[in-house]
């Protein structure tokens, strides 16, 4: 990536208001997406080229709305297909930074293990260094990756930070900006105790890394207010966003409005409400509404921490 450009997005990524939008559902979690947006199952063939033609066509639809702009908007999660695709006649993230000044990241996780240890490690990446090179040659400043937390057991949360930061510590080494995504489940019945485990292990894997090893964190809405407040004062971390995880957007945006310094980054809670029979009109009104929301929600409480240290 051409330094000025890099220069540019991190500048935004460290101090513009806005929120990162998650259009990353992977061939999982596809399905389940078009059926909200109105497109049945047998309208395609599901994990073939007939799926991602229909969910690239629903993400084209976001993403060339008027609504969806750099204003409000700091960055955009990509799945691999839809980088590999273009918007307008450009690729899909260069469309993203050239048109709406939006900053593009790819998914780079390859999906789960089986739970063990109350935790659902991320399966090998075995393509990483292929997988950054190809987000490095369609200039995205970083990557995604996701691993879940289900219950309390040290252990498991133990295992799940420390191969976050494995496969981060390689990232960075491409010179890409990792968003580390430990999800804690919602449902989890101890939330509230996993979190505290998990940030505690993120302080200890924070102590381990180089100056000018720069990261992101993409975390639950915590139970407890500001829980990740600590964590925004590391040197290390550029930012840190909040996944909706399950909850609708206006309970996403009610937690989120009470953390400080943290932005969301939704993907359910952002395309909730859209629908493929919508007119254009409706279409954009109602993605008007929930990037307003989440914007809102995002600057509700400003950050605290001086992010003029991270050039």
């Amino acid at each position: 990536m051409d330094p000025l450009e890099h220069a540019k997005m991190m500048k935004k990524m460290c101090h513009a208001d806005g929120f990162i939008a998650a259009l990353d559902q992977s061939g999982g979690s596809t399905p389940g997406a078009l059926r909200l947006y109105g497109i049945k199952d047998d309208e395609y063939e599901v994990g073939e080229d007939s799926m991602f033609d229909q969910v690239h066509k629903m993400r084209t639809r976001i993403m060339t709305s008027p609504k969806f702009d750099g204003d409000r908007i700091l960055g955009a999660i990509l799945f691999e297909d839809t980088m590999n695709r273009k918007i307008e006649g450009l690729p899909t993230a260069e469309y993203l930074w050239k048109k709406k000044s939006i900053v593009p990241f790819l998914k780079v996780d390859k999906g789960l293990e089986p739970e063990k240890d109350g935790v659902q490690l991320m399966k090998p990446i075995p393509n990483l260094n292929e997988l950054c090179d190809a987000a490095l040659a369609h200039n995205n400043l970083g990557t995604k990756m996701r691993s879940v937390i289900n219950s309390a057991d040290q252990s498991g949360i133990k295992q799940i930070v420390e191969q976050q930061f494995e496969f981060g510590k390689k990232i960075m080494a491409k010179g890409l900006i990792p968003i580390l995504e430990p999800e804690v489940n919602i449902k989890a019945p101890d939330k509230s105790e996993c979190e505290a485990i998990l940030r505690a292990e993120l302080h200890e894997n924070l102590k381990l890394l180089r100056e000018d090893q720069k990261l992101m964190f993409k975390l639950t809405l915590p139970d407890v207010d500001d829980l990740y407040e600590t964590l925004l004062d590391h040197p290390n971390v550029v930012r840190i966003v909040a996944l909706s995880g399950g909850y609708s957007r206006a309970e996403a945006c009610a937690l989120l409005e009470r953390q400080h310094g943290i932005v969301g980054s939704f993907s359910r809670a952002l395309t909730e409400g859209l629908r493929n029979d919508l007119s254009d009109e409706e279409f954009d009104t109602m993605l008007d509404t929930s990037i307003g929301e989440i914007f809102d929600a995002s600057k509700a409480n400003p950050i605290k921490k001086d992010f003029h240290s991270h050039k």
